[in-house]
């Protein structure tokens, strides 16, 4: 099974009469916050705006729900939505109106204004929201006609917000939601070849999955991150110093065996940086993968697998990334993630498509966005797609 969803076709904002409607609008806007509380990153916030556009042309009333970071259903300050309500303000140059408690809202609210839209508080801080509780749901689905889920990032989640309030009120996909679905099934059901898969990141476990998938459809393979490790380690080379779990070696053999039969190529790191000792300032050398000393960490892939990989993908038509190439939050470490995000934007006639999470961090950083053919808002949910499961959060919205 390659994707479960590609038969699948939901009704969209586009398909029914939403015309002076009252909308509950479930956005991602889970962003990054710096230390100061201001918002690092607006992807998920501008990429919601042309489903924003479209409700208000057909002078919608707009009741915008989300969540930020994991409160645990109790309500943090540094969790607020106030940031988040600012930043939107000045992208639409609208006001919006950040309601404080649910209950500031009910059935009975009847104003039509459609100059201000509405933000409810961060849904998570009501325990309610991720118990999916019925009572919850329904409260928040009383003062919509209409729910709208463009939160494609959370769509893996069934949760008051993206599931439960499916079964008190039509339910559609916005924009954003719609535009991941088909993009991401394009390239699960039939990208042009050589599809070229880059999966890195720290576990294998985290990955099973995407793997078990993407090697029914892609002719390459690039392996990078701490996950490189099991694989370095089940070709038999001598890694004495990592502790991983025998059921992960376990099924990085059956991967490299499962490759070779469908003349899927693997490919694995050259050569590594390694320090000793995982801190930011460390020192650290580049070495071949299968010369690492005992007491080393590999923290990045080498000068000659950045080569490697380029060439890979010089010859790739279609090109999908999840997962940095090693610890890019630190300089010292960062090179191999910059350096192919660096080469993917320049490459002509090639769908790229970036698979949310830290990688779509890694593009934001460098102002690589617009050379970039599609980057999910989606991290978990991103993930599940790429294994073929089913999200709840779109199995729940009305069928075409």
């Amino acid at each position: 099974m390659v994707n479960n969803l590609k038969n699948i076709n939901k009704k969209t904002i586009q398909d029914i009469n939403i015309n002076k409607k009252r909308i509950l609008l479930r956005t991602d806007y889970n962003v990054p916050l710096d230390t100061n509380g201001n918002i690092s990153d607006d992807i998920r916030i501008r990429e919601s705006l042309p489903t924003l556009q479209y409700l208000i042309e057909n002078e919608c009333k707009i009741y915008i729900c989300s969540h930020l970071g994991r409160p645990n259903g109790k309500i943090i300050k540094k969790l607020s939505l106030k940031p988040v309500c600012k930043r939107l303000s000045e992208l639409l140059n609208k006001p919006i109106n950040l309601l404080n408690m649910h209950n500031e809202i009910t059935d009975t609210d009847t104003d039509t204004d459609t100059d201000t839209i509405n933000m409810l508080e961060n849904v998570r801080f009501n325990k309610e929201e991720e118990e999916n509780n019925p009572n919850f749901a329904r409260k928040l689905s009383n003062i919509a006609d209409i729910f709208v889920n463009d939160a494609f990032g959370t769509a893996h989640r069934a949760h008051a917000s993206t599931t439960g309030v499916t079964k008190f009120i039509p339910s559609v996909a916005g924009l954003l939601f719609s535009k991941e679905i088909k993009i991401l099934n394009s390239l699960l059901d039939k990208p042009e070849k050589p599809f070229t898969a880059i999966i890195g990141g720290a576990k294998v476990s985290d990955k099973i999955g995407v793997l078990d998938n993407l090697i029914n459809i892609a002719q390459n393979i690039i392996i990078g991150g701490g996950m490189a490790y099991t694989f370095i380690k089940a070709e038999k080379l001598i890694l004495k110093n990592i502790d991983i779990a025998d059921n992960e070696i376990k099924h990085a053999k059956y991967l490299i065996e499962k490759s070779k039969e469908l003349n899927i190529t693997i490919n694995l790191p050259k050569d590594v940086i390694v320090t000793k000792e995982f801190q930011e300032n460390a020192k650290f050398r580049n070495v071949a993968s299968n010369n690492i000393k005992t007491n080393e960490l590999i923290m990045d892939i080498g000068d000659e697998s950045i080569l490697k990989f380029k060439d890979i993908l010089n010859n790739s038509k279609t090109i999908l990334w999840n997962g940095p190439m090693g610890v890019f939050e630190w300089k010292n470490f960062s090179n191999g993630t910059y350096q192919l995000a660096n080469h993917l934007s320049n490459l002509k006639n090639v769908t790229t498509v970036i698979g949310g999470g830290s990688t779509a961090e890694v593009f934001g950083k460098l102002n690589l966005e617009n050379y970039i053919s599609h980057i999910s808002t989606g991290g978990g949910a991103t993930l599940e797609f790429l294994e073929g499961k089913i999200l709840p959060g779109y199995a729940s919205l009305l069928n075409n």
